[in-house]
């Protein structure tokens, strides 16, 4: 039987599952890592509606709906500034709300402060050292000397999981997809288009993708190839200015308003790499578990990495709430979850693969792309990333 549950990671998987397992009836306590929370880190994401419905069954949906924008639409434009494709974004909720474009130090602060002001005990500072079992609970070590015993403990710790690595010291790495993500938000422009809309570019040698928030400021992303995964001080290396002259470059040969939306960008985010996670054997044991991007990191060209990791959430809460014995309800959270989650990260790899191709794939995409997304706009084919609905 589950009671106390220990929660490795604060950032954004980290206090929803917390507050899912409140609504289980357990105890949760969630040990974050940094020696402070995340205000004010990272760019945006987009919540798809799927996601929405899962922090709607935890009565979250309304905390997080009008931090960012409504994003119901998505245009997809070529090099040349040809329509290919515009299309849904995953229709409504059941409570009739669209997919919300949103800062993510802005959800993190709401979920986190919600987590607080519903008893959620976040210890910072913790940083995973080791776990094992211990009889019929888990023990966990950090690595300030301090450690800490529960019924179970979920890895909610992101791509470089150590939780994931305990579980199974075989574990794959996460794959480097060849691109690097930068962004940022731009002010001071008069764009024509519908507020919220998603704008994407296939451009001839860089994607390029923006919304215009309803107060008119202009929040974008680029994607630059990398054949070779780049290191973390090579990244460091870049400077601001040599970033804002590789964009402007790539983007020179683009029609549409990649270059002067990075002009209007006073601080443009440094450069991250891009990665997934396709299949990781070994989700848990009897009483540790991962979710989130520890056990299932999809590229953000899949739209739905924050909501996978909220389904997990609510799933696994629920597994723990209908099963008494801890190892039957962790297999019943693998079986519900592995199946769907896989095929996303599969499909994000497919979405992304047409973003920086070489010279070959160039002229091929540029072929066939036209006709891809004709068939993506006028189908349904990815109804089934957002009409997925958990049952309490």
């Amino acid at each position: 039987m589950t009671n106390t549950v220990l929660i490795i990671g604060g950032g954004i998987a980290g206090p929803v599952t917390a507050m899912a397992m409140q609504r289980a009836g357990l105890d949760p306590v969630v040990y974050e890592a940094h020696d402070r929370g995340a205000d004010g880190v990272g760019a945006f994401l987009t919540l798809a509606t799927n996601g929405l419905e899962g922090l709607h069954l935890l009565d979250l949906d309304r905390q997080v709906t009008g931090l960012g924008m409504d994003t119901r639409r998505m245009r997809i434009v070529s090099g040349t500034g040809k329509q290919l494709a515009e299309f849904d974004n995953g229709g409504l909720t059941s409570f009739g709300t669209p997919s919300q474009t949103l800062r993510r130090a802005d959800l993190y602060r709401t979920l986190r402060d919600e987590a607080l002001r519903r008893g959620v005990r976040i210890e910072y500072g913790k940083q995973l050292r080791d776990a094992r079992l211990d009889g019929d609970r888990v023990h966990a070590d950090f690595t300030d000397g301090t450690s800490a015993d529960g019924d179970l403990l979920v890895g909610a710790d992101g791509l470089r999981s150590r939780t994931r690595s305990i579980l199974d010291p075989q574990a794959p790495d996460p794959r480097y997809l060849g691109l690097l993500n930068t962004g940022g938000f731009a002010s001071g422009l008069a764009l024509d288009g519908e507020p919220g809309a998603a704008h994407f570019l296939f451009g001839k040698r860089c994607f390029f993708g923006y919304l215009i928030h309803p107060d008119g400021d202009v929040w974008w992303f680029a994607n630059p190839g990398r054949r070779t995964e780049p290191s973390a001080g090579e990244l460091a290396s870049i400077t601001p200015e040599q970033q804002r002259a590789e964009l402007t470059e790539l983007f020179s040969r683009d029609a549409g308003p990649a270059r002067q939306i990075i002009d209007a960008t006073e601080h443009i985010i440094r450069s991250w790499s891009t990665y997934d996670l396709p299949t990781v054997p070994t989700w848990r044991n009897a009483r540790m578990v991962i979710i989130g991007d520890a056990a299932h990191a999809t590229s953000p060209s899949s739209g739905q990495g924050a909501s996978m990791a909220i389904e997990d959430a609510v799933v696994l809460a629920r597994c723990l709430r209908d099963n008494r014995d801890t190892a039957v309800a962790l297999a019943a959270y693998e079986t519900a979850r592995r199946p769907r989650v896989e095929r996303i990260v599969a499909q994000g790899k497919r979405n992304g693969s047409g973003k920086a191709p070489g010279p070959v794939g160039r002229v091929i995409r540029d072929l066939t792309l036209p006709t891809v997304m004709r068939m993506v706009g006028r189908s349904d084919s990815l109804r089934w990333m957002y009409d997925y609905r958990i049952e309490w």
